[in-house]
C-alpha cells in the first residue's frame, strides 16, 4: 500500500444522497465499502465527515448567530459519525468516534494517543464535533486531526474527480488540474478546502489527495499506487 495510515475526510452533503437531507443508506453503504477494504488491506483510517446533510453553519448565520450555528453544524458531524459508525459496525469493523465536544454518554473525548493506539490496533477511528470551536471547517478540522494522528496522507473524497479550476458540474470545459502545489491552489483560490486547512498543510508538508468517493474502487486504487484525482503536495506544479 502506498499510505500506512491516511485521514479520509468524507462530505456530510454527499450522505443525502438523492434525498438531499438526511442520510441515505445506500448511500450510507457506498462510503462504508472502501473504508473497509482499506481496513481489510492493513491501512489505518482515520475519517472526518461533514454535517451539511443536516445543517451548515454558515448559511445559517444570517438568522442565527454564527457561533450557535457553528455549534449547531458540529452536532451535525456527530450524528454522522454515530451513523458511520452502526455501519461499519454491520460490517464486523471495529469503530470508535471520538468528539472534540464532549459527550461522555455517547462518544470518546479526542484523546490523541488513545486515537493513535486505536488505530495502531486496526479500528476505525472518527473525528466527530469539528474543532470544538466555532468560525473552523470541518476541512480545517481534518487537516489538524491528519497531523496529530500523523496520517501519511488527507485525503477529501467529493462527489468530483478531482481538483478543477471552477465546479466541473455547472461548467464542462472547466481545467482539470492533477498536481498543484499549496501556494498555487491559495493563489488560484481553487476551493480544495478552505485556507486554513491548505495553509496548516503546507506549515507540515501534509501531502492532500482528492479523489471521487463513487469512483468504483477509487480509494483503493489510490492506495495502491495509481494516479487517480489530484493531489497537492510540496513543490512545483505538474
Amino acid at each position: 500500500m502506498l499510505y500506512r495510515r491516511i485521514l479520509l475526510k468524507l462530505s456530510g452533503e454527499a450522505l443525502a444522497g438523492e434525498k438531499g437531507f438526511g442520510i441515505d443508506e445506500v448511500t450510507l453503504k457506498r462510503f462504508v465499502d472502501p473504508v473497509k477494504a482499506a481496513t481489510a488491506s492493513g491501512v489505518e483510517v482515520g475519517l472526518v465527515l461533514g454535517g451539511g446533510n443536516f445543517f451548515r453553519g454558515v448559511s445559517a448565520a444570517s438568522v442565527i448567530d454564527r457561533v450557535s450555528a457553528d455549534h449547531m453544524g458540529m452536532l451535525a458531524t456527530v450524528m454522522n459519525a454515530l451513523a458511520f459508525r452502526a455501519a461499519l459496525a454491520s460490517q464486523g469493523i471495529e469503530c470508535r468516534v471520538m468528539s472534540a465536544i464532549p459527550m461522555d454518554t455517547v462518544c470518546d473525548p479526542i484523546v490523541v494517543d488513545q486515537a493513535r493506539r486505536h488505530l495502531a490496533g486496526g479500528a476505525v477511528v472518527i473525528f466527530a464535533g469539528g474543532t470544538g470551536n466555532p468560525f473552523f471547517t470541518t476541512d480545517t478540522n481534518a487537516a489538524l486531526r491528519a497531523l496529530e494522528i500523523g496520517a501519511d496522507v488527507l485525503i477529501k473524497a467529493t462527489k468530483v474527480n478531482g481538483i478543477y479550476d471552477r465546479d466541473p458540474v455547472k461548467h464542462p470545459d472547466a481545467e482539470f488540474f492533477a498536481s498543484l502545489d499549496y501556494d498555487t491552489v491559495l493563489r488560484l483560490s481553487l476551493g480544495v478546502m478552505d485556507a486554513t486547512a491548505i495553509s496548516l498543510c503546507r506549515e507540515h508538508g501534509l501531502e492532500v489527495r482528492v479523489i471521487n468517493i463513487f469512483e468504483p474502487d477509487g480509494l483503493m486504487r489510490l492506495l495502491k499506487g495509481e494516479a487517480i484525482g489530484s493531489v497537492v503536495r510540496p513543490g512545483r506544479d505538474v
